[in-house]
């Protein structure tokens, strides 16, 4: 009698330990660092908090999530890095600013022809999903997004090949070979360093979305825009999570936060579109030119830079990858998402 007694007895006290575990789980609030690159005034960082604020909602403020802006916990080349190593637990950059680490995602960031944000955004969301990349499986990858097409934007105007010819232009990533490819010299750099490049001389333009016209004040220290959307590039960003970190979280979390990214990919690329009409809008006011290539020209510079497509194919097959399935795969996708965004 007495043992049975004290089974009992251990059964309560263990169930209520339980209990008290189950509750004191359910009490607990998470607490997540989140390093973006872009300044808190830019529209992507504001993508970014309220992705974060809808989250917490979500969740009733079991997470809550501290954002980071303007590269000040890691810089914009040190994000991805800092997020596998735990300085921060969510980080968001560009896979081109570390060249060469992510050998399939960077494909997305050819001269394709992507004509928008929210085409590029959907499109290289679902590059992702579709070919889950081993090279990312040392984190939880939420979601990618991408801006719209690189122009380009100087300091003298350029409306033909010779125009652009030994001028020096920040580039990043593969756009770097772009303007390799048509003849002008490639310097890398951050987009936050390209307001005082240009201004001290350092640089004599950039390639990047209009937006960078207003989003990181460009158009006060650049004179000219040209048209170059037939061959438009995108810049491809991640937001990735220690995976530790990530599995650490509840189901019930993880899929709320699961549903949340899926609307972040548009909002992201409803916001790249949005920043580009205010960058166009901005430096057309402050007197500077709006440039669009002759049909000839256009013909002229996509020759030039199909190389830097074949290129990518040849090393992509010599690494063991399939280049011309992975290019065949951006395609079809930018295919399809631009007949989605009405832009075919």
């Amino acid at each position: 009698m007495k043992s049975w007694f004290i089974l009992i007895l251990i059964s309560v006290f263990f169930l209520t330990g339980l209990n008290g575990c189950d509750s004191k789980e359910k009490e607990k609030t998470w607490r997540l660092t989140y390093s973006v690159f872009f300044p808190a005034s830019h529209e992507q960082f504001k993508a970014a908090e309220n992705w974060a604020r809808e989250i917490e909602a979500k969740t009733n403020n079991k997470v809550r999530i501290v954002i980071f802006p303007g590269g000040t916990l890691t810089s914009a080349k040190n994000c991805y890095d800092g997020v596998v190593s735990g300085i921060s637990d969510i980080g968001m950059s560009c896979f081109g600013y570390t060249r060469g680490k992510f050998p399939v995602m960077e494909s997305l960031d050819l001269p394709l022809g992507y004509p928008d944000g929210i085409t590029a955004s959907k499109a290289v969301n679902e590059f992702y999903k579709n070919l889950r990349p081993k090279e990312l499986d040392e984190v939880k990858v939420l979601y990618v997004h991408a801006h719209g097409p690189g122009l380009l934007h100087s300091v003298k105007k350029v409306e033909t090949l010779e125009d652009f010819s030994k001028l020096k232009i920040r580039s990043t990533g593969l756009s770097s070979k772009v303007v390799e490819s048509l003849g002008g010299i490639p310097v890398a750099m951050a987009q936050g360093e390209t307001y005082e490049a240009v201004k001290r001389g350092v640089v004599e333009g950039t390639f990047g979305p209009i937006e960078v016209l207003k989003g990181w004040r460009q158009a006060e220290v650049v004179k000219s825009t040209t048209d170059t959307s037939n061959i438009g590039y995108t810049t491809t960003m991640y937001v990735v999570m220690n995976k530790k970190k990530w599995e650490s979280l509840p189901e019930e979390i993880r899929k709320a936060i699961e549903k949340i990214n899926e609307k972040a990919v548009l909002a992201h690329g409803a916001a790249w579109d949005k920043s580009d009409a205010e960058g166009k809008k901005l430096s057309l006011e402050l007197g500077n030119s709006y440039l669009t290539l002759s049909q000839e020209e256009k013909a002229l510079w996509k020759e030039k830079v199909s190389p830097v497509i074949q290129e990518y194919i040849d090393s992509a097959n010599s690494n063991g990858f399939d280049g011309k399935k992975i290019v065949g795969e951006i395609l079809r996708l930018i295919k399809i998402h631009s007949k989605d965004a009405g832009t075919e």
